[in-house]
């Protein structure tokens, strides 16, 4: 993000086979995933989409989207403004029982944009 002036995150994503992100939004932020190997499964109110190696698909703000991958893959993720790495990176620190505390994933939601129902 320092790099970009905090315009984009760029992260390249590893995900594990059964990996499955809940359902959510981002109030501001745009999302843009390009898959570079195996199959991801977008689900959008309104369609599912299976991405498969070199597409790629623009989630803009306000769209609850959810994403599974059944075999593993993985994808290059740009996120708009920047400052998500540093919620992947609070992520990575916590402990199990932080997880579980409801609260504390509101908090963290509100802090980066991530509102899961």
């Amino acid at each position: 993000m320092e790099l970009t002036d905090g315009r984009v995150t760029v992260v390249e994503d590893t995900l594990k086979a059964g990996f499955h992100l809940p359902r959510h939004h981002h109030r501001s932020m745009v999302e843009v995933f390009y898959v570079l190997d195996g199959d991801v499964t977008f689900a959008f109110d309104d369609e599912t989409v299976l991405a498969t190696a070199g597409v790629t698909i623009n989630v803009q703000p306000n769209v609850w989207h959810e994403v599974t991958c059944a075999g593993g893959a993985r994808l290059i993720t740009i996120f708009t403004p920047g400052g998500f790495d540093h919620y992947l990176a609070e992520l990575a620190t916590m402990s199990d029982e932080q997880f579980r505390d409801e609260a504390l994933i509101a908090t963290l939601g509100e802090k980066y944009d991530i509102f899961v129902r």
